[in-house]
């Protein structure tokens, strides 16, 4: 079926999507189609922030699985990548956590050829962005849509494994975002009155009233037409039926793995690759689907005694008491996003800047492969390299748009990622040792036997760690020859196709990616609408 055009077709309705369809449609002289795969994001558990628990492990998920590469099996934790699949994308799931990266890494993106997107060129958006309940100045906005609020009530333990922090030698921060990640502290979250913050609810939805906005939900797009060097608009299949629409631009806002999916699909991406696998060749184009990275994280659980953590809540009678203190006054343990603590450290003292993240959760099994304590109360320091070496692929396995893909990370292929994750475990193991947190433990679930050696470090971190769920780089933007899109997110060598999500990134930034994807989606509204760069 055939269907009257848009001016925009946006493929994705993610954290990146709902931003730009909000941003793109504030012209009333345009009319904007948003395409999304998953659901609406209608079930209660995305709105509350405890429920962090059942969104990062349930059915909104899209589980892609992962080729292992030396050595790195995953071990019990989940041998896949994980993408949501809902509107709101990564941030209708995620821990909501609110960190943007460092200056370093977006001023490391312009020396890649990504022209404009140095830190002096993505403050504005991030400050455009942000709604901010605790700062203010010139790193952070305070009028824009998305809430960003400091926690309300942090949990005892969260509280203890701060001083232990200090006790261990890393001194304490107050605004990670500021400039200067170094240190520990509480996170700031996406999240306010004791609802989640995702760009569903705070773009997208106060949009949706505008009549030129188009938004469709349980959509997957199957390709670009490209006619004549141009996009010329989109297929996909909604439920049993093949639909298609043409648009004036179409921008892909679908993420790392299925963004570079559909031009692959699309005949867009590396010849050689592509006739391999039966598809037409629209354009060469030998960087699409290449430099995948992800942040790899790692779990050290410890079993508690003499306190209690979240996990009290799993509890009936708990539960029960805590769900009707959010209904009646949203307070109490549900509008925790259970991921309260944080800090940056080093994993290499040579870098000028710390490579590893911890996060201090009062509770355990709140994450995809991470069993809860045994004994019924528990822990869970989560350590996470912010800026891997190691780069890999996304691949088509067939012409038939609904295959599954060929996703290979290649986690560790740089043997230094691998050792900077084993000194993790070392700091993070010193630092659940220290007075103020060691008092309440009882004993290491995991890894459960004494790590003495780098070597036997190395072996735990192979054996058990997982993507972090920031996968970024598969169409980056940049001048030279592999790079996708350039600093306008245009894709090089075809007229009307923009890509616009965590892809583009050169690297990840140092933290958690969904700041930074709400970032590229605002200063792509400027980019698309031909708007001065905002400043």
């Amino acid at each position: 079926m055939r269907e009257r055009g848009y001016d925009y077709v946006i493929v994705g309705g993610g954290s990146a999507g709902c931003v730009l369809a909000a941003r793109l449609s504030e012209d009333p002289a345009v009319s904007v189609l948003l395409l999304e795969e998953g659901p609406r994001d209608l079930s209660p558990y995305i709105h509350i922030p405890a429920m962090v628990y059942k969104t990062a492990t349930g059915a909104l998920l899209q589980r892609v699985p992962w080729e292992p590469a030396n050595g790195a099996s995953g071990g019990v934790a989940a041998p896949h990548m994980v993408q949501a699949r809902v509107l709101g994308g990564g941030s209708s799931v995620n821990g909501m956590v609110y960190v943007r990266g460092i200056p370093g890494d977006f001023d490391a993106w312009a020396a890649q050829g990504a022209e404009g997107w140095d830190y002096a060129g993505v403050l504005p958006y991030f400050r455009r962005a942000e709604s901010n309940d605790s700062f203010g100045g010139a790193a952070h906005g305070t009028e824009g849509p998305l809430w960003v609020s400091s926690q309300p009530a942090p949990h005892p333990l969260t509280k203890a494994w701060l001083k232990a922090c200090q006790e261990f030698g890393i001194p304490p921060v107050v605004d990670f975002n500021g400039g200067v990640q170094t240190g520990c502290g509480v996170y700031q979250i996406t999240a306010r009155n004791g609802r989640r913050a995702s760009t569903a609810v705070t773009y997208l939805r106060p949009a949706r009233r505008r009549a030129n906005l188009t938004v469709r939900t349980g959509c997957r797009a199957s390709r670009v037409r490209i006619e004549k060097g141009h996009a010329a608009g989109v297929d996909y299949a909604r439920g049993a039926r093949r639909e298609s629409v043409r648009a004036r631009e179409v921008i892909l806002c679908a993420g790392a793995i299925q963004s570079p999916r559909l031009l692959l699909q699309s005949g867009i991406g590396p010849a050689d690759h592509l006739r391999r696998v039966g598809v037409e060749v629209a354009h060469d184009l030998p960087g699409v689907g290449r430099g995948l990275q992800d942040h790899m994280d790692v779990y050290l659980v410890h079993e508690l005694a003499g306190t209690e953590s979240y996990d009290v809540y799993r509890r009936f009678h708990r539960k029960i008491g805590a769900g009707l203190h959010w209904l009646l006054f949203r307070r109490g343990p549900l509008c925790s996003n259970l991921i309260e603590g944080g800090a940056f450290w080093w994993g290499d003292r040579e870098l000028a800047d710390p490579n590893l993240q911890f996060h201090f959760l009062p509770g355990t099994g709140i994450e995809e492969g991470v069993q809860p304590a045994a004994s019924g109360c528990g822990s869970t320091l989560n350590i996470c390299l912010t800026r891997p070496r190691s780069r890999g692929v996304v691949e088509l396995t067939s012409s038939d748009p609904f295959a599954p893909l060929r996703v290979a990370p290649n986690y560790f292929g740089d043997p230094y990622d691998l050792d900077c994750m084993a000194e993790g475990i070392r700091l993070g193991q010193e630092i659940m040792a220290q007075p103020s947190i060691a008092r309440f433990v009882a004993r290491e679930q995991l890894p459960g036997a004494p790590l003495r050696t780098a070597e036997e470090r190395r072996a735990y971190v192979l054996s058990r760690a997982q993507g972090a769920l920031h996968p970024v780089g598969t169409c980056r933007v940049g001048a030279d020859a592999m790079a996708v899109v350039d600093p306008a997110l245009r894709v090089r060598g075809i007229e009307g196709l923009r890509v616009a999500d965590a892809s583009i990134m050169p690297s990840t930034p140092s933290g958690n990616t969904n700041a930074a994807t709400i970032m590229v989606a605002e200063k792509a509204a400027d980019l698309i609408r031909g708007r001065q760069p905002a400043g």
